[in-house]
Formats: C-alpha cells, structure tokens, sequence
C-alpha cells in the first residue's frame, strides 16, 4: 500500500511539471504572435500615416498652383463643382492669399441657393448641417503668405429623394477680422 501512494506522487510531480512546460510553450508562442501583431500593426499605420501626409502635400501644392498674383482665394474644385454621393465624405480644399501686413481672417461656407427647397427637396439649414469639418474658422496670415484648409461634407443617405436634380450652390465666404469681406467664391455640390 505505502508503494502505490509514492508511485501517485512521482506521476502527479510529472503531470505538474508536463503543465507548466506546456504552458510556457503556449505563452512564448503567444507573446511571439503578440509582437508580431503589433510591429504588423505600426507599420501599416505608419505607411498610411505617410500616404496622408504626401496627399495633403500635393492638395496644398496644386491649391497654391490656382493662385494668380491678384487674387485672394482659391477652391480646389474642376470646374467648381463637386460630385458628392449620398453616406460618402468629400473634402473640398480651399486657400487664402495675403497680400498686405498679417492680418486675420474668418471664413464661413453657407447655402447660396434660394431655390434649394424646389430642386432638392432640403432646407438650407439641412444643407448645412452636412459640413461636418471646417465650415467656419479663423486663421492669421503673414504678408505674402497663404493658408490652406480643407471643409469637409457628408450627405446622409436618404437626404435628398429625387437626386438627378440635386446641384446646390453653397458660397465660402472669407472677411476681414473687422468684419469687412475680403472674398467670395461661389461652387455647387451635386448630390448623387
């Protein structure tokens, strides 16, 4: 009887040390994986990260490439226009050129169209209401400098019913800290 009880404890001493082997396998593996995971994780963030950045780059460029030597503003739309479809955001870019002492300016993108209720369907409020980002803002700009921004839309899908007639104008209008207008640049946004 004494032997069966020593022969239960050298099988239970080997179990235990078979599970903790076991178990040590499991956690190298699985910190092995973790590791991996995250470096696959940064450099995919940081390549996209990367990609944004040389995007904004070039928007702004070809935004400073639209400026003519008198002109104070610039949208970065062909032909002022923007094809914009219904649960998708459009970023439309637009820029600010000073040519006299720093001076600030607010700008504000608002509904220019009387006859959007008729062609749409909408309200201006509800046309407004779907610049998400950047519809007012404020910036100081040096002498000889320009500014570039983005103003970003979302049309919720359904908001607009019978979309083969939907072009609505909206106006950005930038003024003067003291509240003269600087500029205005009119475009349309075609819902689709």
């Amino acid at each position: 009887m004494v032997f069966q009880i020593k022969k239960i404890k050298k099988k239970n001493k080997r179990a235990a040390l078979e599970l903790s082997i076991g178990t040590i396998v499991i956690l190298v593996l699985a910190m092995s994986m973790l590791i991996l995971g995250l470096i696959l994780i940064r450099t995919i963030f940081s390549g996209a990260k990367f990609n944004v950045e040389t995007m904004n780059q070039k928007v702004e460029s070809e935004i400073n490439k639209l400026f003519v030597e008198d002109q104070r503003a610039v949208i970065y739309l062909p032909n002022r226009i923007a094809e914009i479809k219904q649960g998708d955001e459009f970023g439309l870019g637009f820029g600010i050129q000073n040519a006299v002492a720093t001076q600030k300016f607010r700008w504000s993108v608002t509904v220019a169209d009387d006859n959007i209720r008729k062609k749409c369907g909408v309200r201006e409020n509800e046309a407004e209401a779907w610049i998400t980002t950047g519809g007012t803002g404020s910036v100081d700009v040096s002498s000889g400098q320009k500014y570039t921004d983005i103003v970003r839309f979302n049309v919720p899908e359904g908001a607009v019913s019978d979309i083969s007639t939907c072009i609505i104008r909206y106006k950005l209008e930038i003024n003067k800290e003291d509240g003269t207008p600087y500029t205005t640049e009119p475009f349309d946004i075609d819902i689709q």
